[in-house]
């Protein structure tokens, strides 16, 4: 990236970078950012789940694993005739793995018993023969309604056996590793905001120092009448911070918390899932956010956004001016969510779930309105067209997309694009198609 570049980086709230006001008043659809229109699968490869947010098992260098020929991933899922709305209170992680990338199988769900009244989004590393599988504990086990109280977990003891077939098992082992400390990052009853969170972990080893990390969403505390608010109290419950916590010894289940990575008090309040990319001595940093969750005065889209530095820690600056990168079309604003970024083949694949298609509704909240039947209808609750991203230091721009639940073998190259292929037959004389 040149100086000028780092130059239009911002100082966070309580984070080394944050996400400004103004960077982000700039929001607006572009060709760069726009997905094409999805439309339902086919055929439904598991049409008695919904799911969800979904993760690959990953190595340590943060590739996708194969492991003895197979693809693996997690997602969230509930059973097919979970109203959509309520999926999130009886959510399971389930296990998919496949052989081509395409075509793929129920593993099940992971563990028999978890922490928590039901489990969020995490990520998994594969490493040297053992699965960890990192989750977000949601409620109180122990409370006798459904509560909202969230933790950072690590599950050990998986191994996979492909001697017949493709299982994982356990035992499993689970280890609460990480809670908000109320200072870098809000309890529960600190909250003001619309909803709360501490979740959402997902493991990052820096390929240029070897340090080992634990991304996660959060929120940062902001004390009433902040300045970092402009003193508008308004949006002082629009605090959405990325979290992460450093392993002193590499050890995937030894944590310190540290100050946030980035935050966007003032400007959002839910910066979910995030992840990180290092490509080209850079490091691209993607959150998932929604329509709802900008603050008073911003409008922004159910998106992927993401930030690039030099450094892991470093001055994170908005792609593409403003930070998107990837929104749903305005005819279909909530057809997909849960964006998820990996490198394949020279380009970044954006992994993605099937959210509500035939809705053109200003909010999500008008899906209550609807009977429960066009409510179930009108929910993908599968896996999306894997989208394709070109990426050059802080611009990104759209190439198309792949196949719902393509995710590419390892050594799989990408088809030509629409527009490589037409700038073949225009270079082309033999073809009849040149421009010469």
């Amino acid at each position: 990236m040149d100086e000028q570049l780092l130059d239009e980086g911002a100082p966070g709230f309580r984070a080394r970078a944050g996400w400004t006001r103004e960077q982000a008043s700039g929001i607006e659809r572009t060709a760069e950012t726009v997905a094409p229109v999805f439309y339902p699968p086919e055929t439904d490869q598991m049409p008695h789940l919904h799911i969800w947010d979904t993760w690959l098992l990953r190595e340590r260098d943060g590739t996708p694993a194969t492991v003895d020929g197979y693809r693996v991933c997690f997602s969230l899922t509930a059973p097919s005739e979970t109203l959509p709305g309520a999926r999130h209170d009886v959510a399971t992680i389930r296990l998919f793995y496949s052989a081509d990338g395409r075509n793929w199988t129920d593993g099940g769900p992971v563990f028999e018993s978890a922490l928590g009244q039901r489990q969020w989004a995490g990520s998994a590393l594969y490493d040297d023969g053992d699965v960890y599988l990192f989750y977000t504990a949601a409620g109180d086990e122990a409370a006798g309604e459904l509560t909202y109280t969230q933790r950072i977990v690590g599950a050990t003891g998986g191994r996979i056996d492909t001697d017949d077939g493709f299982e994982l098992a356990g035992p499993w082992t689970h280890h609460e590793l990480l809670s908000p400390d109320g200072e870098r990052y809000e309890r529960e009853d600190q909250s003001r905001a619309m909803t709360y969170t501490f979740r959402d972990p997902w493991f990052f080893e820096d390929p240029e120092t070897g340090e080992t990390w634990l991304l996660f969403e959060a929120n940062s505390p902001v004390p009433e009448g902040s300045a970092a608010c402009g003193g508008d109290a308004t949006q002082q419950g629009f605090n959405g911070s990325v979290g992460i916590a450093r392993s002193p010894t590499g050890d995937p289940l030894d944590w310190e918390l540290a100050d946030p990575l980035l935050d966007a008090v003032g400007v959002n309040q839910e910066l979910e899932r995030p992840h990180i990319v290092y490509r080209d001595g850079l490091y691209y940093l993607f959150v998932s956010s929604h329509l709802h969750t900008f603050g008073p005065g911003l409008t922004g889209f159910d998106g992927l956004y993401g930030f690039v530095a030099e450094e892991l820690r470093g001055d994170y600056v908005p792609l593409n001016d403003t930070g998107l990168v990837v929104t749903n079309p305005a005819n279909a604003p909530f057809q997909a969510y849960s964006w998820m970024v990996f490198p394949h083949d020279g380009e970044l694949l954006v992994q993605n779930f099937f959210n509500y298609f035939d809705f053109a509704g200003e909010t999500l909240d008008e899906i209550a309105e609807l009977p429960e039947s066009e409510q179930l209808r009108r929910f993908g609750g599968t896996l999306a067209p894997t989208l394709r991203l070109g990426v050059e230091g802080s611009r990104t721009r759209m190439l198309g997309k792949l196949g719902h639940w393509e995710i590419p073998m390892a050594d799989e190259s990408l088809p030509p694009t629409e527009r490589e292929l037409l700038s073949r037959a225009a270079t082309d004389d033999s073809s009849g198609y040149g421009l010469n």
